[in-house]
């Protein structure tokens, strides 16, 4: 089969039942192309290429015997390394999962490969999905394919890094304060959070359990749309799901007339760049083609987001990350007595940023700091929920960039911790809130790609995918 740049799902699908190639044909092609060009991007941590060949194989039987199949049977796909795969090893970008392999599936795995889609290989990102670069890993750092010497986002960097270089169909991230759609916008991508509680987070190695989503990187939103209908709806193993209507494809197209935008002021701010808040006030003004109403609103609490994030962010991850002992599973250092195994397991196993977050958590949940910093923040959580709420009564959609900047230089901003948190500042309060948000692109400066953010209602994935498709289009 002779490979196609940026194709799409559907025409794969179509390609398959055609008789055009085999699912087999499509796997070897991914791989032969993993082979050659992810020793300079490093997108993959580890490859399963028997094991996909074998699920290529029962999807062309299938094929051959006329049984109907799913979109996504034959697809290749992605999978961000903290998302468990029976039999597979699962690091978490962390020396301290070196050599852990997952005992069973997390639920997304069991539908995506339910649905037939074949899983190539598990990819690299920011070590416990700590980072906005992809340069945290324990496995190196992650290129962006549109210009090697750039970042490609983080933490799900690989998974990005993946599909904007062709490696892979689509993949699969998670997004706990931008994790998927900051790495979207800088790899030229369309990335999907969905609402808290619509994915089930059964068998992701959590970072910040209020905050964790899983999602879609995408090349377009049709794309986003396949899989979001895939991968979500009630598991058993998470009772945080939401028991909502999962269908969007079909509401792709249906008519905007009528309703509103909004356009928060407090974020386009001093400190963006002129240059994508020039971009992002073109596409705006294109939406009234589509019979939008544009409306300006105040959030006046969101500028509070970031520094909420990291406060309970940081909290939920010191303690979710203290089961990594050196007893049970993961790495561990030999010494003499139980407590000096543990203070070794945890220093050699964990690297900076990590420990950095770990000392921050531990500090806001300490005594005498649990309720100036903690209970407060929690508060305050409910304060931005709230006004959310009340801004979704007056518009349908709010419109933002994803990045207040380009893909930055590799090294840049690694040593400089605050600087890179501010890379966060306008998708963290998609996450503090649990509204769905997509980034996709609206264009380019620079010969780099620029972000654009929809956040909706809760549960209105079909609603901002609906609209996402319709930007594309203009």
């Amino acid at each position: 089969m002779k490979k196609q740049k940026n194709i799409s799902i559907r025409s794969l699908h179509e390609g398959l039942l055609n008789g055009e190639f085999t699912a087999t044909n499509l796997v070897v092609d991914f791989f032969k192309k993993i082979k050659k060009d992810d020793k300079k991007i490093n997108a993959f941590i580890s490859l399963c290429e028997e094991r996909a060949l074998i699920k290529a194989g029962e999807v062309d039987e299938q094929i051959k015997n006329k049984v109907k199949i799913n979109l996504l049977a034959g697809i290749p796909v992605a999978i961000k390394d903290n998302l468990l795969v029976e039999g597979l090893k699962c690091t978490a970008g962390s020396k301290m999962l070196t050599n852990y392999v997952a005992p069973y599936s997390a639920t997304v795995i069991e539908r995506l490969e339910k649905a037939g889609a074949i899983i190539i290989g598990k990819t690299n990102m920011d070590e416990f999905a700590m980072g906005s670069s992809g340069e945290t890993s324990n496995f190196g750092t992650t290129k962006n394919p549109l210009d090697q010497k750039k970042v490609p986002g983080g933490s799900s960097s690989g998974s990005a890094a993946a599909v904007a270089a062709d490696m892979a169909v689509f993949a699969l991230g998670s997004d706990t304060g931008g994790s998927i759609r900051q790495p979207a916008s800088f790899c030229g991508l369309v990335g999907l959070k969905p609402t808290y509680g619509r994915v089930s987070r059964h068998g992701l190695i959590a970072l910040s359990s209020s905050f964790d989503q899983i999602g879609p990187l995408t090349r377009s939103v049709e794309d986003s749309a396949i899989v979001f209908e895939n991968i979500a709806g009630p598991d058993n193993f998470d009772s945080t799901l939401a028991d909502e209507d999962v269908s969007v494809l079909s509401h792709l197209g249906a008519s905007l007339k009528g309703q509103t935008v909004g356009i928060p002021k407090e974020f386009f701010v001093a400190g963006m760049d002129e240059e994508i808040k020039k971009k992002t006030e073109e596409t705006i003004e294109n939406l009234k083609s589509l019979g939008l109403k544009i409306k300006e609103i105040s959030l006046p609490l969101s500028k509070y987001s970031l520094a909420i994030y990291y406060i309970l962010m940081t909290a939920e991850l010191s303690s979710n990350l203290s089961r990594f002992d050196g007893v049970r599973y993961g790495f561990r250092a030999d010494n003499e007595t139980l407590l000096e195994m543990y203070e070794k397991t945890r220093a050699m196993g964990f690297g900076d940023e990590v420990k950095r977050r770990i000392i921050l958590g531990t500090f806001v949940l300490s005594s005498g700091y649990v309720d100036a910093y903690y209970r407060k923040a929690q508060k305050v959580r409910e304060l931005i929920r709230a006004e959310f709420k009340n801004a979704f009564k007056e518009v349908d959609y709010i419109i933002t960039p994803t990045s207040p900047c380009l893909p930055f230089n590799l090294g840049e901003k690694f040593n400089d911790p605050l600087t890179m948190y501010l890379s966060d500042i306008y998708t963290v309060s998609a996450n503090v809130v649990g509204i769905p948000a997509l980034s996709m692109p609206i264009g380019e400066i620079k010969n780099l790609p620029v972000g654009l953010q929809i956040m909706g209602d809760f549960y209105h994935e079909k609603e901002i995918l609906n609209l996402a498709s319709q930007i594309e289009k203009i």
